[in-house]
């Protein structure tokens, strides 16, 4: 047995399994005797299981372990609670759902399952797309590299996303140099339509700005949509701080007793 084997056949440790199995029963359990749960189906379950993906990615914005943890096992709850009904509708189950997923892992891990050598995490991440990409082209689905990015993400999730599978198809910059040349074009770009007036034009030229950031942040390693999180929670409490301060005065208050006590909140946060 090599090292790669032992490292990936270790027994799963039975706490965890006492856990998950504890939670698949509560989850049928649900399903059996509660009204509500009875009268669900696939599709009215997906607004709330999106729902919980965006609670869950607050509380990791907020670094807040506790609430992490909480909202992870919604998630996780609201992912039995779909496999449980989908085998109430004979369309999938809990079973074929790990099946699925776990068959996909170790076909796109060729590197941990398989003889391929890699050199680092991005050559990992190249091998998945061309992976992902081969599975779709087997079962005719659409080719494109960036056919696989959800057309529901968020704007900025999304930019992010096609930017990346570009880059993994040998679309990119070699360095940094190239992005940040473009975030200057764009921002010239940007400046001239205003100045022109031409209100359409500004908007594709905001979208092309925004879109040039994004491929900044990427070359950087930074996921922009987590950035702007933090930057919106910091915004928010700072202007909370100037609320709370100021208070019926907010309305008549000039912008720089407002800047006096925004600098009061940001110089508290360090």
């Amino acid at each position: 047995m090599n090292d790669k084997q032992q490292l990936t056949e270790r027994d799963v440790p039975v706490e965890q399994l006492q856990a998950i199995e504890r939670l698949v029963q509560l989850v049928d359990t649900l399903r059996i005797h509660c009204p509500w749960d009875r009268k669900q189906t696939v599709a009215s379950l997906m607004p709330h299981l999106l729902e919980e993906c965006h609670e869950l990615a607050d509380a990791i914005a907020a670094h807040d372990q506790a609430n992490t943890t909480e909202e992870l096992g919604d998630l996780l709850m609201g992912a039995l609670m779909m496999a449980r009904v989908a085998l109430d509708d004979g369309g999938f189950d809990i079973i074929k759902v790990c099946d699925n997923v776990c068959e996909k892992l170790i076909r796109r891990h060729p590197h941990v399952y398989g003889e391929v050598e890699v050199a680092d995490g991005d050559e990992v991440l190249q091998n998945w797309e061309q992976i992902k990409k081969q599975e779709k082209a087997d079962k005719g689905e659409a080719k494109s590299a960036l056919s696989g990015v959800p057309s529901s993400l968020p704007a900025l999730l999304k930019a992010y996303r096609v930017g990346q599978k570009a880059a993994n198809s040998g679309f990119d910059w070699p360095d940094l140099d190239g992005p940040t040349a473009k975030v200057e074009e764009e921002w010239a770009e940007l400046q001239e339509a205003i100045a022109d007036g031409d209100k359409q034009r500004i908007i594709d030229e905001m979208g092309d700005m925004l879109f040039a950031l994004t491929n900044m942040a990427r070359k950087l390693k930074i996921e922009p949509e987590m950035a702007l999180r933090g930057t919106v929670a910091r915004f928010t409490s700072r202007f909370n701080y100037v609320e709370q301060e100021l208070g019926d005065k907010l309305a008549s208050a000039t912008l720089e007793e407002m800047d006096v006590l925004w600098d009061v909140a940001k110089s508290k946060e360090k």
